[in-house]
Formats: structure tokens, C-alpha cells, sequence
């Protein structure tokens, strides 16, 4: 059996990706490649040569992925902060901007002792595990309204406390509720939220349209309903000191700040870029 380079395969990958619209066909070429040869990505160019079974794996899943099925979808899992959570039908998937959100909660935690930490609207429960994995000391409680994403939670919570991490606290509850987590109010270190943000009517990309849940994904109020009531829950859970994140959409860049600016509590608002440059998410901490 003759060996091929893989080099070669992951152009041809590439260029199939490209023309079916995907936004990092190089990328994600890779991803699949190291998740067929069950290898980091930055592994890759030490495996100059793969056998044909290999790229035919490859060519299997790029196909699928052309017809714009989520890559997590394909590949079993999201990453967030160095884990792996898995994702499917009824669940958002995780992007990777967020990853720059949940560096600076991690920061912020640096030097605080068994820190508690509030994940809202936690979807498959990604953010909150992800603290959980990097800071065990942390006491992490998470909430979502949906029972759909609220089971992919309860999925990833097991495996991770399996894997060795310290188990989150997992709740069904809405942050329009002023009662949710009332027992925390001013005990708080870190909330975090990646919320649904995006303006309906919005045109969203096929992965978005076709598989992320609508609830997950748009909000009224041109897409600042939920993010109101995700900034007046942070604004009674945190403790002096303590501090905000919250994702939001690439056009809230003078909409989303100033609704933390006018509580007195909040301080030190600044609005963050994402990976591309543009507007995502926004923190403050509490006076």
C-alpha cells in the first residue's frame, strides 16, 4: 500500500472547504485531518506520509463538512479552554471567540481563593467547565432555560467529572428571573455569559440557521433583551471587586456598553474585539 502526502490532502481538503463558503478552510482542513489521525493539529507536520485508509477518512468528512454541517458536529466535540465538550442536535456549539472571554474571567481570578463563579445561559455548559477545569478550586454554578441544552450540560458535567475536574452546579432557570440564584447575590466573583445576542432577522451562516437552536442564537429588542437581564442579574450577584463578561453581537459596540455604565455598581467597562477585530463581548467589575 502506498503511502501519500498528507500535504497533499490537505489542500485538496482546502480547496473543497473554500468553495463550499467555509469561513477557515485551511484551518479546518487540519482540525479534521488530526482528529482522523488522532493527533494534535500542531502534530501535523510530523506526519509527512499517511496511508490511503487515512485520506480517505479525510475526504469523508470534508464532504459532509462542505455541505455545512458543523465541524463539532463531525468531530464529536467543541473546544473551550483546553477541553472538549460535546455538542449535537438541541445544543449551541461553542465558537472559539469565546475563548478570549473566558481568558480574561481566568485572569481575573488569578490570586483569589476558591472563587465562585456563575455561568449564564450555559448552553452545553462549555464556559463553566472550562473554569472548572482550570481552576478546581473554584466553585462553578451554571443555568439555562432550555431542556434540550441543559441534557448536553448534564452529559459534559459527568464526563468531566470522570476526566478528574471538580463537578459544576447545574440549574434549569431563566435570567429574566430576578429569584435565580438570589441565595449568591453579592457573593460572586466571576459571571460570565455567552447569551443569545443576534438581532432577528439577522442572515445567519448555514451551521447558525440549520443546526444552532433560534433560542440560542437571537434575542429581541434588536438582539439586547436577554443581555438587559444577564447585566441587572450581575449586577446584584457580584462582590466588590468582582467581575463581568458578557459576549454580544459585532454590531452592540455602542449599544451593550453603556447598559453596564448606567449601574452605579459597575465599573471599568471596556468592550472587547474578537479574534477578527470586531466588537464581541463586554466586561466591568463591581465598585
Amino acid at each position: 500500500m502506498k503511502r501519500l502526502p498528507l500535504r497533499l490532502a490537505l489542500m485538496e481538503a482546502a480547496r473543497i472547504l473554500d468553495e463550499a463558503g467555509v469561513a477557515s478552510p485551511r484551518t479546518e482542513a487540519e482540525l479534521i485531518a488530526a482528529h482522523v489521525l488522532g493527533v494534535d493539529r500542531g502534530r501535523l507536520p510530523l506526519v509527512p506520509l499517511v496511508d490511503p485508509p487515512v485520506v480517505e477518512a479525510i475526504r469523508r468528512i470534508v464532504a459532509e463538512r462542505a455541505t455545512r454541517v458543523p465541524l463539532q458536529y463531525l468531530l464529536g466535540e467543541a473546544v473551550m479552554g483546553g477541553i472538549g465538550v460535546r455538542v449535537g442536535p438541541g445544543v449551541f456549539v461553542p465558537r472559539p471567540e469565546t475563548e478570549l472571554l473566558l481568558e480574561w474571567g481566568l485572569k481575573l481570578l488569578k490570586g483569589r481563593e476558591y472563587p465562585v463563579v456563575v455561568d449564564l445561559c450555559t448552553g452545553s455548559g462549555a464556559l463553566a467547565l472550562a473554569v472548572a477545569h482550570a481552576r478546581p478550586d473554584a466553585v462553578v454554578y451554571a443555568v439555562d432555560n432550555d431542556p434540550d441544552a441543559l441534557a448536553w450540560a448534564r452529559h459534559n458535567a459527568d464526563l468531566r467529572a470522570e476526566a478528574g475536574d471538580t463537578p459544576i452546579r447545574l440549574y434549569s432557570g431563566d435570567v429574566t428571573d430576578d429569584t435565580v440564584f438570589a441565595e449568591l447575590d453579592g457573593l460572586v466573583d466571576l459571571v460570565l455569559c455567552n447569551p443569545p445576542y443576534v438581532p432577528q432577522g439577522t442572515p445567519v451562516p448555514p451551521e447558525v440557521a440549520d443546526y444552532d437552536p433560534p433560542q440560542a442564537v437571537f434575542a429581541t429588542q434588536g438582539g439586547l433583551d436577554v443581555i438587559r437581564h444577564v447585566v441587572t442579574m450581575a449586577a446584584r450577584l457580584l462582590r466588590p471587586g468582582g467581575g463581568v463578561a458578557v459576549e454580544h453581537d459585532d454590531t452592540h459596540a455602542h449599544a451593550v456598553p453603556p447598559l453596564l455604565e448606567a449601574r452605579r455598581v459597575l465599573t471599568d467597562v471596556v468592550d472587547h474585539p474578537d479574534l477578527a477585530g470586531r466588537p464581541r463581548f463586554v466586561t466591568a467589575r463591581r465598585v
